[in-house]
């Protein structure tokens, strides 16, 4: 059978718990239409990076699939009925991978960061008073635009 690998973004008005449900229910599927999943991965509540349906964050879900073709066109029909799943993407792989999706990795690498935290490369910046220039001088005041009432501009 082939592979696949499909991830879904569910609502993120709906629980961890619903969200691991909706998994689980999606799973059945699969394995009812004579395929098998290989791995689950709940990466959790994620920012969108533009609005889907009026949300913006999406609880996402992973699977890597050992399934005929009518069992994933089966689960996207499912998943496309479904108003809890706001996208849903599935690919044919040619082989499943064994370890943590990139995913899951970065999830556990957050928490070693050590002393950063979010500043990233930049270092603390410290409290410096960036105060005046000093160089531009007095600018003056700003030219008054013209009123709507005279067409030439005049006052």
């Amino acid at each position: 059978m082939p592979f696949y690998e499909s991830v879904f973004i569910a609502r993120q008005d709906i629980s961890a718990a619903q969200a691991e449900a909706l998994a689980e229910t999606f799973a059945n599927i699969v394995k009812a239409t004579g395929g098998q999943v290989a791995k689950t991965e709940l990466w959790g509540l994620k920012t969108l990076t533009y609005k889907i349906k009026k949300n913006r964050k999406g609880h996402y879900v992973m699977f890597h699939l050992d399934a005929p073709p009518a069992a994933v066109a089966e689960m996207e029909r499912n998943m496309s009925i479904n108003e809890d799943v706001l996208r849903f993407m599935t690919t044919r792989i040619e082989a499943l991978d064994a370890g943590q999706s990139v995913m899951m990795q970065a999830r556990g690498e957050r928490g070693e960061r050590g002393e950063r935290g979010d500043r990233g490369d930049r270092g603390d910046r410290g409290g410096r008073d960036r105060g005046d220039r000093g160089d531009r001088g007095d600018r003056g005041d700003r030219p008054r635009p013209p009123r709507r009432s005279d067409p030439e501009g005049e006052v």
